[in-house]
């Protein structure tokens, strides 16, 4: 496997910064708008602003703008703009999740509803704070989701080329949001099973964190059929591996790195295939340890350890490294297959290496 670059591919051709300055636009504008209705908006366009702009990978736009180069797309600040727009549907679909979990933190801060929960608290306003919490996250979420429309629409590209984009972010976010809802079916319904667990990853997360911003940029530069078929074939084993990543660090990452509570996904109960594949290889006991303490609010960290060490000693921890890693091979192989710009090949394979790897 080829070893990550020094620069990294989000940060190669400026496209960190570019991104991030379109967004400090877009959201100046927005704040100013928001101002101008009503002073009271204010607090919500600062949260926004803080919650976009204060941290993030931007794996979602460094896809889709390499994926875009890779199909022969000239470089241009509109397309990056556009692209963008991918920000503000990563937003959106953390506020929500972040509410239905009832976490309490995102990349170490307050997540939106404690946010606002805190704010209502402070000021002795009437009625319940976490409702009012609940509520705001809600629609802060939902004006994220109708931002990424007009960022996506107001660039200046021309109107073919964002029309031919259109079906790809419009699917995208449908995936994005039934996969969601899949997340929270199989929680309540009690599924463990390894079929479940992949599904809900694939549409929940894989798709749109790779397979869809790279069919984006693909979009965006009138890519043939080739090369969007090569960029499924990378992006959805890639998808996954991402996300498995994410259900390791979920249960045994550093809270200094990921910005959550340790084992938080261990009293969220969530169904990974982490999960699924300790309880599938463990005996009678272990199953009922860990299916009893799974989604326990009241986890602390002696109970976290214990499910950790449960989880690793059923092989649950290697199988899912393994997978990770067969998931990251299938990726790099069809992307191998394809003619593509050189420079943005490399900085694929960067990104595949940079996401499955990662530790927060």
């Amino acid at each position: 496997m080829t070893h990550a670059a020094p620069v990294s591919p989000v940060d190669r051709a400026g496209l960190r910064q570019r991104v991030d300055k379109a967004l400090t636009d877009f959201l100046a504008g927005q704040r100013t708008w928001m101002a101008d209705v009503d002073d009271a908006l204010v607090p919500v366009a600062e949260a926004i602003e803080a919650f976009v702009l204060r941290g993030g990978k931007r794996l979602r736009p460094a896809f889709a703008y390499w994926g875009y180069r890779g199909a022969g797309g000239i470089d241009s600040d509109q397309v990056v703009s556009a692209l963008a727009a991918l920000e503000f549907v990563q937003a959106s679909a953390l506020m929500h999740d972040d509410l239905m979990d009832r976490s309490d933190t995102r990349r170490g801060a307050p997540a939106v509803h404690r946010r606002f929960a805190a704010r209502h608290r402070g000021a002795g306003w009437c009625g319940d704070a976490d409702g009012f919490g609940d509520a705001a996250a809600i629609l802060l979420g939902d004006l994220c989701l109708v931002w990424s429309d007009e960022l996506l629409h107001s660039t200046g590209l021309d109107p073919r080329t964002v029309a031919r984009a259109r079906p790809v972010f419009d699917e995208m976010r449908t995936e994005v949001t039934v996969g969601q809802y899949l997340d929270v079916l199989t929680q309540v319904t009690g599924d463990t099973s390894v079929e479940r667990a992949g599904k809900v990853a694939r549409y929940k997360s894989a798709k749109y964190t790779v397979e869809r911003p790279l069919l984006l940029g693909a979009a965006l530069a009138d890519a043939p059929l080739e090369i969007r078929a090569a960029y499924s074939a990378y992006g959805l084993p890639l998808g996954e591996a991402f996300q498995l990543r994410d259900d390791v660090l979920g249960v045994f990452g550093d809270p200094a790195q990921t910005g959550k509570p340790a084992g938080d996904d261990l009293r969220e109960g969530k169904r990974t295939y982490l999960v699924a594949a300790a309880v599938e290889a463990s005996d009678d006991a272990g199953r009922e340890l860990l299916l009893g303490r799974l989604g326990d609010q009241g986890l602390d960290e002696d109970g976290v350890t214990r499910l950790r060490e449960l989880i690793a000693s059923t092989g649950a921890l290697a199988r899912t490294e393994e997978r990770i890693a067969t998931l990251t091979d299938t990726a790099l192989a069809a992307l191998a297959a394809v003619d593509l710009e050189t420079e943005a090949r490399q900085a694929l394979v960067d990104l595949a290496i940079a996401a499955t790897r990662r530790t927060d």
